[in-house]
């Protein structure tokens, strides 16, 4: 509904036919005309929109950007009860991350999260935000596949005191040589992304393995880019979690072919076996895909770069940032190893480079601001971030 510090707000609709159009030509009749277009929209979009969707679409602009919030809140949702141990307690207890941090944004989509409200309030964000010019039937047909309890969330706590302990294993150059190995397999969960090369480093970056985060396009890409470096198959744990992040359409038809276990229908990866990828035939309760809004969410209040307004249809965090930021809304304790540090000069790209590589930074990524982000949780203790052997060694804030 629309509340009266909304009342700011300017309506701008495309021209057709049977769309209402309300002209204000003086002060008193602008703030009645806002009224009546709001209540007008509003009747119009839940009652003739879902017949003419595609035909119009509504832009609201409101004083402040800051408050306004195109992602999807679950506001019949109650946070959930966490352990003493739990960083939402300290999140609880400063007021600017208070303001940053939702926990009631969906962090994955699946079959019953798909609902029309939904549909209606994303199919005009862009993808990864959401679903323009994304046909229903595809959508449908992907989240319909996701049908098991276990594709709404990562995991189960065993009781509402257990303390969840999760490690974020990027794939920097620090890790060469840290001996964290043992210390991240110590971890309840253990999350990789792209190119997670573990034999010949098992010492440095563990053996263990949770959840596998990435885009298709990131998938195959490190499938080629680092072959020669020893990644030539995707993690392949027994139960482990597969999380795809919806950058392009692709990534929902790849997701569909692999719990079907059939080949790609359409698209640049038409013909791909997608279930050979992940090394045999994965189950269903396997697949996870992040919520679009998810994603919009932390990239507004977390990692809003200038690149966003400059190349809105390339910018995004990287599939590292937003595997981060999943498990720092699913665990309870965060450890983030291999992750850009102040000190990334006195290291090579990746941990697994024979020869030293500087960090290449892409327009579609702001890898300086992702590694600020990073700095800053971890100096207010709502993750533990590695920062070299000289720097810390254990993790202090536990």
């Amino acid at each position: 509904m629309i509340s009266v510090k909304d009342l700011s707000l300017v309506i701008i609709m495309k021209s057709t036919d049977y769309s209402p159009r309300i002209y204000c030509r003086n002060t008193k009749l602008w703030l009645c005309g806002s009224i009546v277009a709001a209540c007008v929209c509003f009747v119009y979009w839940n009652v003739l929109g879902l017949m003419s969707s595609e035909d119009w679409s509504t832009t609201f602009y409101r004083a402040t950007l800051e408050t306004e919030v195109n992602w999807i809140v679950n506001d019949a949702a109650e946070e959930e009860a966490v352990p003493a141990c739990s960083l939402r307690n300290t999140i609880k207890k400063e007021d600017t991350l208070k303001r940053k941090f939702s926990f009631l944004v969906p962090v994955l989509q699946w079959r019953d999260s798909f609902i029309n409200s939904h549909w209606q309030k994303l199919q005009n964000e862009p993808l990864p935000y959401g679903w323009k010019d994304q046909p229903f039937y595809e959508i449908n047909k992907t989240l319909s596949l996701l049908s098991h309890p276990a594709n709404s969330h990562l995991f189960e706590r065993k009781t509402s005191e257990t303390c969840v302990r999760c490690a974020v294993v990027g794939n920097g150059g620090i890790l060469n040589g840290s001996r964290q190995g043992k210390i991240i397999d110590s971890h309840d969960y253990v999350f990789r992304v792209n190119g997670a090369i573990i034999q010949g480093f098992e010492d440095d970056v563990g053996t263990k393995t949770s959840f596998y985060g990435f885009t298709t396009n990131s998938l195959k890409n490190s499938l080629i880019g680092y072959n020669q470096d020893g990644f030539d198959k995707v993690p392949r744990d027994p139960g482990i979690g597969y999380i795809f992040i919806p950058a392009e359409t692709r990534d929902y038809v790849m997701l569909a072919a692999a719990i079907q276990g059939v080949s790609v229908p359409s698209g640049p990866d038409k013909g791909d076996r997608a279930s050979e990828l992940f090394g045999y035939n994965p189950e269903t309760h396997q697949f996870k895909m992040i919520h679009p809004s998810f994603i919009q969410y932390v990239t507004q209040r977390f990692l809003k770069s200038p690149r966003l307004e400059q190349y809105r249809d390339l910018y995004m965090p990287t599939t590292g940032a937003l595997m981060l930021l999943v498990a720092l809304h699913t665990c309870d304790q965060v450890s983030a190893y291999g992750f850009m540090t102040e000190n990334y000069k006195d290291f090579s790209c990746h941990y697994y480079d024979k020869v030293k590589k500087p960090m290449v930074s892409y327009t579609n990524h702001d890898m300086e601001m992702e590694q600020r982000l990073w700095k800053q949780l971890h100096s207010q203790k709502v993750l533990w971030l590695y920062q070299g052997q000289k720097k810390n060694d254990i993790m202090s804030s536990q």
